[in-house]
């Protein structure tokens, strides 16, 4: 099965290992590396605390945004039509 990064739309080679949470999207590890960095401006900019359940939802719904499988709206991007598998252009 071709695995392809919900992210940058690259196909991933079997041969390579996914980061275990990035293999929930697939996202790529050029990708995920680039969340990691993200994922800090954002627990940074809006003052989360990792320890309070409600913050870390807010971190998991901006990571799913940007791994390309939620719209910024909420909803839930259906992969069976590829008009929606554009993540840096929301529906």
């Amino acid at each position: 099965m071709v695995r392809v990064c919900t992210k940058c739309k690259k196909v991933i080679p079997d041969n390579i290992e996914l980061a275990p949470s990035a293999a929930n999207y697939p996202c790529c590890n050029e990708c995920w590396e680039e969340w990691k960095k993200y994922s800090v401006m954002v627990i940074n900019e809006m003052r989360l605390d990792m320890s309070m359940p409600d913050h870390r939802k807010v971190l998991k719904k901006y990571e799913k945004v940007f791994a390309g499988v939620m719209t910024p709206e909420g909803d839930v991007v259906n992969f069976a039509d590829e008009n929606q598998r554009k993540p840096d252009h929301p529906v």
